[in-house]
């Protein structure tokens, strides 16, 4: 919704755009949380979805940062973490990093309009809401592993035809953008069902944590590095191949999960 709107603001001054986003937050999100948004489904008066009748809040105790790290280091000796972890890399290097900061400075090297450019991100946000509610459906009754296997395998057979499909004809974007929007944050359920199924529910939502600073950090190197190979290499194209084949590894990472619950003693979360 937003992104065309703040791409035409842009176009006058970059400031518009990020007033419109902090004044949107204040209005709209702010309210929100401060009215509706609980931290407990007992704070709302009902019960845990799946819960027993009996079952309570669970008792915060300890330090909560000291446990993180406690949790994360008992994990650390488990294999899944580190593939989970190294396939999350990639996973924000070839989306949030990549995509999400790079597509629209890679289309105006090839003569579309910010504006526009900005629409096509805007079309995967709107897909990304389809594929990523599918792939939820798809983790209650697939194989989480092979369900990453196809997610990034696809991902980056299409990183590896974005080069060619900037130029040729504007339609051949939007169906990228569709693509790409299905597949953006469809790798999360499974992930997630994967921490969950090897480590339990007490410490599954402390490791995603852990596992999403990877993203994080993904994230932070395609900014970095995309734009340094842009401003080395005059295009994108080299950093849209390399985003490929990562995720094409990222594929092969998936399938190398175990599915055996970790016997490891992890501690539980506060």
């Amino acid at each position: 919704m937003f992104l065309p709107a703040l791409a035409w603001l842009a176009g006058f001054d970059w400031r518009y755009a990020a007033a419109a986003v902090a004044a949107a937050a204040l209005a709209v999100v702010v309210p929100i949380v401060v009215l509706f948004v609980r931290d407990h489904p007992s704070d709302a008066g009902v019960r845990a979805y799946g819960a027993d009748e009996d079952y309570l809040r669970p008792p915060v105790a300890g330090n909560p940062f000291r446990s993180a790290i406690e949790i994360f280091v008992a994990a650390s000796r488990s294999r899944t973490l580190w593939l989970l972890v190294g396939s999350f890399f990639i996973c924000g290097l070839t989306t949030n990093g990549l995509i999400q900061t790079h597509l629209i400075p890679a289309a105006h090297d090839h003569g579309i309009t910010q504006v526009t450019a900005a629409g096509l991100l805007a079309l995967i946000g709107l897909f990304d809401i389809v594929g990523s509610t599918a792939s939820g459906w798809l983790t209650d009754r697939y194989d989480p592993r092979w369900l990453l296997f196809w997610y990034y395998g696809l991902r980056g057979l299409s990183l590896l035809a974005l080069p060619v499909l900037f130029t040729t004809a504007e339609p051949t974007l939007v169906l990228f953008a569709v693509f790409y929007g299905l597949d953006w944050v469809a790798t999360v359920p499974p992930t997630i069902a994967l921490t969950a199924s090897t480590f339990g529910a007490a410490t599954s939502g402390v490791l995603f944590a852990w596992i999403f600073g990877a993203h994080q950090l993904g994230a932070a190197v395609a900014a970095q590095g995309a734009g340094t190979i842009r401003t080395l290499a005059g295009d994108y194209d080299w950093a849209f191949y390399g985003a490929g084949v990562m995720a094409i590894v990222a594929a092969v990472m998936a399938i190398a999960i175990s599915r055996a619950r970790s016997d490891l003693a992890v501690p539980a979360a506060p």
